[in-house]
C-alpha cells in the first residue's frame, strides 16, 4: 500500500524539504498549514489554526494517514506561553487523528535548544559539554520543546503509535515566510552588501567566529525523518541530526563572500547584530527586486534577522554528536559549504535573489 503522511508545517523549511522527499519516494502527502503560503507541489493542502482544537479537528476529519511529521511552532512573548501554545498545537493534531494513529508513527522536530535552553534563557544556564549528545537529557529550565515531546509521548501511550524526536542544528533550506531561515537571510544580506557597498560583517560572537560548529541541511533532516518513520528498530528514540561535517565561521564567512563576489569584512571589535543594522533593508530590497525582476520584494518574507543573530551570537561553542543515529543505521551526509551553495543557486533559479 502507498504510505500516507501528514506534514504539520508543510510550508516551512523542514516541511517543504520533507514533502519533496516523500513525494519523490512515492508517498501520498497531506500538508497542514495556516494557508498563508502555497504548499509544495504534489501535496494535498489542509488549512487550520493549530492553536484551535476545533479548527484542527475539522481539517483532519476525513484524513487517514500512517505517519505524522510535526515541524511547526508559534513564537510567543515568553517561554511559559510558548509551552502552553506549542504543547497544545501538538496535542490538537494527535487527538484529532486519535485511534487512526494506532500502529503508525509520529515524528517531532525540535532542535538544539533542547540542550541550550529556550530563547528566554538562551545559553545562560549550565550548558552541556560539546558535542551535544542525546544522553545528556533535558535541562532544568522551562522549555516548550519538552512540552511538545511530552504530548507526543502521552499520545503514544493513548493511541498506540511509535515515535521519534529529531534535533537539528541551524537548518539550511528553501522556504518563503519562514521565521528561522539563516541561509536565505545570509544570501539577502550578502546581496544587499554587494548592491549598496556596505561591508559584509559577521553579525555574531567571537565564540561562534572561532569555535567549531555544524549545521543541518533540510534535505538530510528529511532523510532522517523518513528513515526513522519506516525503520522499526530506529523508533521510540531521540536523535540529533546534522550534516556530518564541522567548520568554523571564520572560514565559512569567506566562502559565502567569495560566492557572492564580495569581500568578507574583518571580524569586528564588538558584536554587530543584523537586526540593529537593517532598518533601511526593506526599501533597499524593493529597489533591488525591481531592478532585477525578482518575485519577492517584501524582505520580511525572505529573512529572519533576529533568528540569525540569536544563532550566530551564542557566547559558547555549539556542535553535536550524531553517533546515535549512525549506529542505528542512518547514513545521510551533506557538505555544509555545498548546502549553502545549493540553496543560493536555487534562490537565483527561483528569482528570489539576483542571478
Amino acid at each position: 500500500m502507498q504510505p500516507r503522511a501528514l506534514i504539520v508545517g508543510v510550508s516551512g523549511v523542514i516541511g517543504a524539504a520533507l514533502a519533496e522527499k516523500l513525494n519523490h519516494d512515492g508517498w501520498q502527502v497531506f500538508g497542514l498549514s495556516r494557508g498563508r503560503t502555497a504548499v509544495p507541489e504534489g501535496c494535498q493542502a489542509l488549512t487550520a489554526d493549530l492553536t484551535d482544537a476545533a479548527s484542527v479537528a475539522s481539517a483532519l476529519n476525513e484524513v487517514k494517514v500512517d505517519k505524522v511529521f510535526f515541524s511547526a511552532w508559534a513564537r510567543q512573548e515568553n517561554e511559559k506561553e510558548n509551552i502552553r501554545v506549542n504543547g497544545a498545537m501538538v496535542r490538537h493534531v494527535i487527538d484529532a487523528l486519535g485511534d487512526g494513529l494506532k500502529g503508525g508513527h509520529v515524528a517531532l522536530v525540535t532542535g538544539l535548544k533542547h540542550y541550550l535552553g529556550p530563547f528566554d534563557a538562551y545559553g545562560k544556564g549550565e550548558v552541556p559539554v560539546t558535542p551535544f549528545r542525546e544522553e545528556q537529557g533535558r535541562q532544568p529550565v522551562d522549555n516548550f520543546y519538552y512540552a511538545q515531546e511530552d504530548e507526543v509521548f502521552a499520545g503514544a501511550e493513548k493511541y498506540g503509535y511509535s515515535w521519534s524526536v529529531h534535533r537539528p542544528h541551524t537548518i539550511i533550506g528553501f522556504a518563503l515566510g519562514n521565521a528561522m531561515n539563516m541561509g536565505q537571510t545570509l544570501a539577502v544580506y550578502a546581496r544587499l552588501c554587494k548592491q549598496t557597498g556596505q561591508p559584509f560583517v559577521f553579525p555574531g560572537s567571537k565564540a561562534q567566529w572561532e569555535g567549531v560548529t555544524d549545521m543541518t541541511d533540510a534535505r538530510v533532516l528529511a532523510q532522517q525523518l523518513e528513515w526513522a518513520a519506516t525503520t522499526p528498530s530506529a523508533q521510540n528514540q531521540d536523535y540529533n541530526v546534522v550534516n556530518g561535517d564541522v567548520f568554523r565561521w571564520k572560514w565559512m564567512w569567506g566562502e559565502i563572500a567569495d560566492y557572492f563576489g564580495i569581500e568578507a569584512a574583518p571580524f569586528p571589535d564588538e558584536v554587530q547584530p543584523l537586526e540593529g543594522r537593517m532598518d533601511d533593508a526593506p526599501a533597499q530590497w524593493q529597489k533591488i527586486a525591481q531592478q532585477f525582476g525578482l518575485k519577492e520584494s517584501d524582505i520580511s518574507r525572505l529573512v529572519s534577522w533576529w533568528h540569525t543573530d540569536a544563532d550566530l551570537g551564542r557566547p559558547m561553542e555549539v556542535f553535536t554528536d550524531i553517533s546515535k543515529s549512525r549506529k542505528a543505521g542512518f547514513t545521510g551526509y551533506q557538505c555544509t559549504r555545498d548546502a549553502f551553495i545549493d540553496l543560493f543557486e536555487r534562490l537565483k533559479a527561483e528569482k528570489l535573489i539576483p542571478a
